[in-house]
């Protein structure tokens, strides 16, 4: 079993009879939307999906990116692609701001008095608008032929991300744009070599965020929460497709074994352990 995943976790997992207020991060928001099942399984029962390993290189761009925009919120001053997408702002200067973008720290959080729910989530970056309007960025990277764009079903996720962010921030009594903007970092692989750099084709994109979605969904969690049944899966969750081609092979494999060991039939599946559903 790999250590860095567990799949029986005591940690962080919600208890109907407990008053303490629950942790509710961003990504845990976005998974009970994608599948209320796999949501259920983990912030109820204690069991995840198996994570994939950190993307090195993404966050490694994340890191640089920041301390770039650094430079210019040190200064009060607009990044260069700020002015090349005339963009009136410049980097939100807080004493907060290391808070907000490292969720060890706890990010930016807010209680959500009516369903006990504290919600948090760890924003890339902040700019301020000349309207004195906060403006929530996320960086993004990856490396692609063709133009990077927001527009493809699976990124549904980035644009929920920078809507929660919109609303905590606005919950934390600030008056937030609601026009986010995405740094899109795409690895530009039509160079003759490789010469031991990466370069990139930073692009802005603007999206215009909606968050009125996010007050129901909450409630519509605090009752899965508490409900002592398993919610339906989404039909088109692969985790839960692949759980039940998986239990229905297995059942049927055992079924096959009784017999043969009723019958007196050596089999060749009698050294695997019996399976308990």
């Amino acid at each position: 079993m790999s250590k860095y995943y567990n799949p029986n976790r005591k940690k962080n997992i919600f208890d109907p009879k407990s008053k303490k207020p629950f942790l509710l991060s961003r990504s845990k928001i976005d998974l009970f939307l994608n599948c209320p099942r796999c949501f259920y399984l983990d912030c109820r029962l204690g069991i995840a999906q198996p994570s994939g390993f950190p993307f090195s290189l993404n966050a490694a761009v994340d890191t640089l990116l920041k301390k770039e925009f650094d430079i210019h919120r040190a200064k009060s001053t607009p990044h260069p692609l700020m002015k090349t997408y005339k963009i009136e702002a410049v980097p939100y200067s807080h004493e907060m701001i290391n808070v907000w973008r490292n969720a060890k720290k706890g990010g930016i959080k807010y209680h959500h008095k009516e369903t006990n729910l504290v919600v948090y989530g760890a924003v890339d970056d902040i700019w301020i608008n000349d309207k004195n309007q906060l403006i929530i960025v996320d960086y993004k990277a990856t490396s692609k032929s063709s133009e990077v764009n927001i527009d493809a079903n699976w990124q549904i996720g980035y644009k929920r991300q920078m809507e929660i962010y919109q609303w905590l921030f606005r919950k934390n009594n600030f008056e937030v744009s609601d026009i986010g903007y995405f740094v899109y970092c795409n690895g530009n692989t039509n160079k003759e070599a490789f010469d031991g750099k990466l370069e990139f084709n930073v692009k802005i994109i603007p999206y215009q965020g909606n968050c009125d979605w996010v007050e129901n969904t909450l409630k519509e969690i605090k009752g899965c929460l508490m409900n002592g049944e398993l919610p339906f899966s989404n039909k088109n969750c692969d985790f839960c497709q692949y759980r039940q081609a998986a239990f229905q092979f297995e059942v049927k494999q055992n079924r096959q074994s009784q017999k043969m060991k009723k019958s007196n039939t050596k089999s060749k599946y009698s050294h695997q352990p019996k399976l308990i559903y």
